[in-house]
């Protein structure tokens, strides 16, 4: 039988005795081992660092067992291996460095049974599973016979205390017993370990937090005094900036950066569809959301001038949703190239409040200043000439001469309300010594210009590229010998429904464009339209009046086809004869030649004039 082959049966039992030596041997021995265990005691007792105390553990086992190589294997929860601590005795740099998967060798044995293990040849036994880069340290360092003993705690094992030969050798039950308990105090001392350690790191948790509050209290009554001073949305920033680093955007209710403050050390702006999302999110939860970078894809990534001196590539951002209730005011982005630490995002959002509460403040002021300008754009709206001196004397203190202002602009945009396009057009009407605002549902400005067209056109393109979305920008010039704006007003708004009924949505332009159509949106003129639609459809509108029928869209339908039947009968959803009827019966009462030139021109634009004029009536 060879060793190895016996060897389950030694190794649990300790194998054969070293012999017995003389009573006073056996006395020195212990007494050796005693002090070796008081001393490991001791270490552990001094609270050191756990390596240290593991290093004075394996060097008394070392000494006192005498064995070539001792060394300490902890389980390792980042990767699952048995990592050294510990070391004595080995030679090469390899060894001490070594680490191995947690089924293999004497260690897998150790862990799989719970019980100390022992091989006479390491590197010669065949039952074990190996691990090729532990089998090359071990031999790099000779070893053979190998003796492992579990470290426990109160779930189990979690590594093993060695000894090593480099030659073959059997191991007794007292060598087992002893290093047994070397095992029982390096244990403890990592048990020991790991609660100090713990608590430490508990305690520096509780002063990070401690110290984050502090900062975080010291932050909020920065920005409070911010605001108490008079401070607004550019100071807020810059103050983050100060504190947090990177960059801070303000965003208005529109999604649009309102103020950008950076650091020495920037960071990309958010590009503009996440930060939407972004936004939307943070509202959705009332607190603050983080965006990751798309460095692989370069998306959201702005270089050049716009980046600013420093420019990260990579960049997080943290964004918080202005809210007021279930109004959102606009955001606060923080970016920075590293994820924003949770006191930051804290911060950002005691910032928010802040900035919420401060664009509350700016929006009942501006309330207010809106609602005064709403009223002295109503009273020049509703005033005639001579204007009252209250009204002049208003105008005058805020720099207006209503004398001097020669055009009434309106404007129209689905997509928003009138008072807030009002808001958007005043500082247009500023530049040009005028006033804006919105009145019964308009939105509108008075201004002083030469060229009325002129105007529209550059107001249009400002607000179509604020917007993003269609406008339609119509411009009335004020005669001289008008006695008010209230008629050129209706002008403008009346040419504003002409030009959409007629499919046009998205220009800048004014009335006098538009002079052929003035019969329909001049007021003045409305007689000469009723007489000029009377004259050529009289018949044909009091037949549709007395038997409710429409003959007169069938006729304009049938111009707006170029004639074709079959078109205008699909433009009109009825049968081909059904069409030719109607068309008969027209023909009988307005006679044959309405077909013909010069006579269906007039037919063909008084239709059209009066579908229009039914529409912006």
């Amino acid at each position: 039988m060879t060793s190895e082959q016996s060897g389950d049966r030694d190794r649990t039992a300790g194998g054969a005795g070293a012999g017995h030596s003389g009573e006073g041997h056996s006395r020195v021995r212990r007494e050796r081992e005693l002090a070796s265990l008081y001393a490991t005691a001791r270490a552990i007792t001094a609270l050191d660092e756990v390596d240290t105390v593991l290093a004075s553990i394996v060097q008394h086992a070392h000494e006192l067992l005498g064995a070539d190589v001792t060394y300490l294997s902890v389980y390792d929860e980042t990767d699952g291996h048995l990592r050294l601590r510990g070391v004595e005795g080995a030679v090469s740099a390899t060894f001490a460095h070594a680490h191995v998967p947690p089924d293999i060798g004497v260690a897998g044995r150790i862990l799989a049974t719970g019980a100390p293990f022992w091989v006479s040849d390491y590197l010669g036994d065949a039952t074990l599973k190996r691990d090729p880069g532990f089998d090359a340290a071990a031999a790099g360092e000779g070893l053979a016979a190998m003796l492992g003993v579990p470290l426990r705690d109160k779930a189990g094992v979690f590594g093993a205390l060695f000894v090593a030969e480099r030659f073959s050798r059997s191991f007794a039950v007292e060598e087992v017993a002893l290093l047994s308990a070397f095992a029982d105090h390096a244990a403890i001392a990592i048990v020991n370990a790991r609660l100090y350690d713990e608590s430490r790191r508990a305690l520096a948790e509780v002063r990070q937090a401690y110290e984050t509050m502090e900062r975080s209290s010291q932050v909020h009554e920065a920005l409070t005094r911010v605001v108490l001073h008079g401070g607004g949305a550019a100071e807020v920033a810059a103050l983050l900036v100060e504190e947090l680093g990177g960059r801070v955007t303000v965003v208005d209710r529109q999604g649009e950066p309102t103020v950008v403050r950076q650091g020495p050390r920037g960071a990309a702006p958010l590009e503009s569809d996440r930060m939407r999302r972004a936004i939307l999110d943070s509202r959705a939860n009332g607190r603050s959301v983080i965006v990751e970078p798309e460095a692989a894809s370069g998306a959201g990534q702005v270089t050049g001038p716009e980046a600013g001196p420093g420019f990260e590539p990579s960049t997080w951002h943290c964004v918080t949703a202005l809210l007021a209730g279930d109004s959102s005011l606009g955001a606060l982005v923080l970016s920075q190239s590293a994820e924003p630490a949770t006191s930051a995002r804290q911060t950002l959002e005691r910032a928010a409040q802040i900035l919420a509460l401060l664009t509350l403040k700016q929006d009942a002021v501006v309330e207010a200043e809106e609602r005064v300008r709403g009223e002295l754009v109503a009273e020049f709206i509703l005033a005639s000439r001579p204007y009252p001196d209250e009204l002049l004397a208003r105008a005058e203190a805020r720099g207006l001469d209503p004398l001097r202002l020669s055009v009434v602009l309106v404007a129209e945009c689905p997509s928003i309300r009138a008072a807030e396009l009002g808001r958007r057009l005043d500082p247009l009407a500023r530049e040009r010594g005028g006033i804006a605002g919105d009145f019964e549902g308009s939105a509108l400005m008075l201004v002083s210009a030469d060229d009325a067209d002129a105007v529209a056109r550059e107001v249009h393109a400002t607000l179509q590229a604020a917007l993003r979305s269609p406008v339609l920008v119509v411009a009335a010039p004020v005669a001289e010998a008008a006695v008010g704006f209230r008629e050129s007003l209706t002008v403008a708004q009346r040419c504003g429904r002409v030009l959409r009924a007629l499919g046009v949505e998205d220009r800048g332009t004014s009335t006098t464009r538009w002079g052929m159509y003035s019969l329909v949106f001049d007021p003045h003129r409305s007689g000469e339209l009723q007489d000029f639609i009377s004259d050529r459809l009289g018949p044909l509108i009091e037949y549709d009046a007395r038997r409710r029928t429409d003959l007169v869209a069938t006729v304009d339908r049938y111009f707006d086809c170029g004639r074709v039947l079959t078109r205008t009968a699909e433009e009109l959803h009825v049968h081909m004869n059904t069409l030719v009827k109607r068309l008969d019966r027209v023909d009988a009462i307005l006679g044959g030649q309405w077909r013909e030139q010069p006579r269906a021109l007039e037919i063909e634009v008084a239709a059209r004039l009066h579908r229009l004029a039914r529409e912006v009536v």
